[in-house]
């Protein structure tokens, strides 16, 4: 009985393979065994014109229906060669398969992934060689409007689990041979597909080999969702700013292609990872670049100073009620002292007990069922801040510097950002409440110092800012119009700086006359 196997060394990992020969007693025998109590699998025998032929797929995996018209009806037909030499000869030959782009293998431990993949294994007695047949099949999420990131006037299409659909989204808006998707598989145990895409002649080569090596490090038992890859591969793991930005939009990830970054999809989350990024790029959204340049640089302003508005209103409050009142204006303290009267707690205590209070009813509001979950964030809000106003728990202007806060909160175009301010906002609020002004300004200047030394994937995270790149800055506190926009960021590092050759918009164009 033939039987060998050999193992190699491949991403650092060992990668076993199996060689049963052509025995087809001992292949079938072997599959029965890796698959033993799998119901879902399908393992049968039959005879094609006297020679045995064995089939393997998972159920409802599969498309079943074209398998056994196109293909079965085929093996069992007259028609179909006697002699196993001829048998997978025959089979390549069919247009059909050819179309399919069916593998020939001779490893029954890549036999065993493809199966579990979606493929259809068929073997032959006399013969090694097994026909693989990618006829995959089974229900997926239809494409369907972003949750999280709705613009007015910009597409309304977002990613969905399944990775090849992804891909395609892309492959339609970026109709360029450049377009690279490189795919490699991590996990020991899920085989998840993750593909990194890039368009050559514009992405350096330096950041996708770099991206490469971090994703071959990675040795675990699965990767379920984006988030497994991005925490092990940030330049800054323990760092509370994502050095990763995460979209569902095809033409958020479409425009970050034609800067010049790359792009990481993982098969089974409809999230996928752009690198590199910077803090401007994370301030910046989708609706920017759809309205209007007068009217999308408003809002990004208006975006900028809620971020400010966010992460120090409360601290700020803090600061002034406890340690600088002379810095409120006479009527303003009058008011903000008559209303603390009653209050037994610091301002400290009292913006913790609300801020808590805050997030906890954001966090209900997520977790509860859609159809009730922003009535219990609106009532729960309101009727915990009244009552705790009429009670003397807190202040009125309190409960009025935390609803604004978690206003601005909103704001932040990116989730991952967003958390981040809410989570630092509250260190700065023990800085305020121990140091006053000078505690604040501790806290900022801390920040500063932490995004000063961030690296995305080697760009300087608060790029073109710090350090000082002028060409950069049309799209970074304001928005400058496309005809002036003609080359690409450089803090990206792309190869290919030009992006447009626009002289002047139609309405501007010097007059010959």
């Amino acid at each position: 009985m033939p039987f060998f196997s050999k193992e190699k060394k491949q991403n650092n990992d060992a990668v076993a393979q199996v060689f049963l020969g052509e025995d087809f007693d001992v292949r079938y025998k072997w599959l029965k065994q890796s698959f033993n109590q799998c119901s879902d699998i399908t393992i049968y025998e039959l005879a094609a014109n006297k020679t045995r032929c064995g089939i393997v797929y998972v159920q409802q995996m599969v498309n079943e229906t074209l398998f056994d018209e196109q293909v079965l009806s085929y093996i069992v037909s007259k028609d179909f060669a006697s002699s196993h030499k001829e048998l997978i000869h025959n089979l390549l030959e069919l247009k059909l398969i050819s179309s399919m782009s069916s593998s020939v293998l001779i490893d029954m431990q890549k036999a065993v992934e493809l199966v579990l993949d979606g493929n259809i294994l068929i073997f032959f007695e006399g013969d090694q060689r097994m026909l693989a047949f990618p006829l995959t099949k089974f229900e997926k999420r239809a494409i369907s409007e972003p949750a999280n990131e709705n613009v007015i006037r910009g597409p309304r299409e977002a990613f969905v689990e399944d990775i090849h659909t992804n891909i395609t989204m892309i492959r339609r808006k970026i109709k360029s041979p450049t377009l690279k998707m490189e795919q490699q598989i991590i996990g020991n145990y899920t085989k998840t597909k993750v593909v990194i895409g890039y368009l050559e002649g514009i992405c350096k080569p330096e950041i996708i080999e770099e991206i490469k090596q971090r994703i071959g490090r990675i040795q675990m038992d699965g990767v379920l969702g984006s988030s497994y890859i991005e925490e092990n591969i940030d330049d800054f793991p323990l760092s509370p700013f994502p050095q990763a930005q995460k979209t569902e939009r095809s033409d958020v990830v479409a425009a970050a292609l034609l800067e010049g970054r790359a792009v990481i999809f993982i098969d089974g989350t409809p999230i996928p990872l752009i690198v590199p990024v910077s803090f401007t790029i994370l301030l910046q959204s989708p609706e920017d670049y759809y309205q209007r340049y007068i009217s999308g640089n408003f809002v990004r302003w208006l975006r900028m100073i809620y971020l400010v508005v966010s992460l120090l209103f409360p601290s700020f409050y803090i600061a002034l009620t406890t340690f600088h009142p002379v810095m409120i204006p006479s009527d303003l303290l009058l008011s903000v002292a008559a209303a603390r009267d009653l209050v037994p707690f610091p301002a400290i205590v009292e913006a913790f007990l609300m801020e808590l209070a805050f997030e906890a009813l954001r966090e209900a509001g997520l977790r509860t069922p859609k159809a009730i979950g922003q009535a219990i964030s609106i009532l729960g809000a309101l009727v915990i801040g009244q009552a705790a106003v009429q009670a003397g728990i807190v202040s009125a202007p309190m409960v009025i510097i935390v609803s604004i806060t978690g206003i601005a909160s909103f704001i932040v175009p990116y989730f991952d950002l967003g958390f981040t301010i809410r989570l630092l906002r509250f260190p700065i609020m023990i800085l305020s409440g121990t140091f006053g002004i000078f505690g604040l300004m501790i806290g900022c200047l801390l920040i500063y110092i932490h995004l000063v030394h961030l690296r995305s994937f080697g760009m300087p995270y608060l790029a073109p800012i710090a350090p000082l790149r002028k060409n950069d800055l049309k799209d970074t506190f304001l928005r400058a119009p496309w005809w002036l926009m003609k080359r690409r960021p450089s803090f990206v590092g792309t190869k290919d700086s030009m992006r447009s050759n626009i002289k002047y918009p139609f309405g501007m164009e010097e007059d010959e006359d």
